[in-house]
């Protein structure tokens, strides 16, 4: 007799204890009667009838990820791989439909992932994609919520986390980006090296013209100063041509001197007695005097045509 009060009184204990149950935050619990649906228990200590009911299953209510891996063709024809994160989270008024519903949740949104980015992704240049990768993700945000909203799943974000072309597409990529930086980079070399040329010309020309000049001033300078010197000897009662001859003899010597005292000046060759300066006057002065008179006789010749 104690024993079998013993026995009751531990069954008692069992079913009292098994009476309550805990529920997590952010969770629900669904209780079923005897296998059918018959309400859901919230966050903390809760009761139910022993042996007749039961907890079917717990549905949490925080925001889930799924991320999902697409495998597609662009407009181009280049095939990519694109993730996919897709933040879900079900509603506390439709747990009836989240647990009962769907079999496979998750499978279920991976297929309207897979059918959205199948739709949209063809329409696009793979550059494109990488682009409008947000218009992607909105319109499988946009599908997934209208489909998955009739089941108790409020789908939160969508976003296109990766886009991964293929390994020979990439490196194709790479190498065109590749050619058109060398492309950029040898025309500002070619516009840099343009600009030196024409730089350096204006250089040169600005030399070559204050040269002309310098040696302008030294031709009008030395002119002058035969001037002078021709003019002080024509007071002492020296004529022009024995000045000429005086200021070349002399600078015929100069330049002697000057040759001379360059260690490693060049071997030059010239007259150099002392009738050198003169011979090279009157030859000169007997070629300005032929010139002269060549010129006379053509003033003649023309006239007489004239006067014909």
């Amino acid at each position: 007799m104690p024993n079998l009060l013993v026995i009751i009184l531990v069954i008692a204990i069992i079913i009292l204890f098994s009476s309550f149950y805990m529920v997590k935050q952010q969770t629900i619990a669904v209780i079923e009667f005897f296998g059918k649906y018959q309400r859901v228990g919230g966050a903390g200590l809760n009761m139910k009838i022993p042996v007749f009911e039961k907890v079917a299953g717990r549905v949490s209510l925080r925001i889930q990820q799924l991320d999902v891996i697409v495998e597609t063709k662009t407009k181009d024809d280049v095939f990519v791989h694109l993730k996919i994160s897709v933040q879900f989270q079900i509603q506390r008024d439709h747990v009836y439909n989240a647990y009962y519903k769907l079999q496979n949740p998750h499978e279920q949104i991976t297929a309207f992932i897979f059918d959205t980015v199948r739709a949209e992704v063809p329409k696009m240049k793979l550059d494109d994609v990488f682009v409008k990768k947000e218009e992607i993700a909105v319109a499988i945000q946009r599908e997934l919520r209208e489909a998955m909203l009739k089941y108790g799943y409020d789908i939160v974000k969508a976003l296109v986390t990766d886009i991964d072309p293929d390994e020979n597409v990439k490196i194709a990529m790479n190498r065109i980006n590749a050619a058109e930086r060398e492309k950029t980079a040898a025309q500002y070399e070619g516009d840099a090296q343009r600009i030196l040329i024409v730089e350096r010309a204006k250089a040169e020309a600005e030399s070559k013209r204050l040269q002309g000049m310098g040696i302008a001033d030294q031709r009008r300078e030395i002119a002058r100063g035969l001037e002078e010197s021709v003019d002080v000897l024509n007071r002492v009662g020296i004529n022009s041509q024995e000045a000429s001859a005086l200021i070349i003899v002399t600078q015929h010597y100069d330049t002697l001197q000057s040759i001379g005292q360059e260690t490693n000046s060049n071997l030059i060759l010239l007259p150099n007695s002392p009738q050198a300066g003169s011979n090279m006057l009157n030859e000169m002065v007997a070629s300005f005097t032929a010139a002269n008179q060549i010129g006379e006789s053509m003033k003649i010749q023309n006239k007489k045509n004239l006067d014909k």
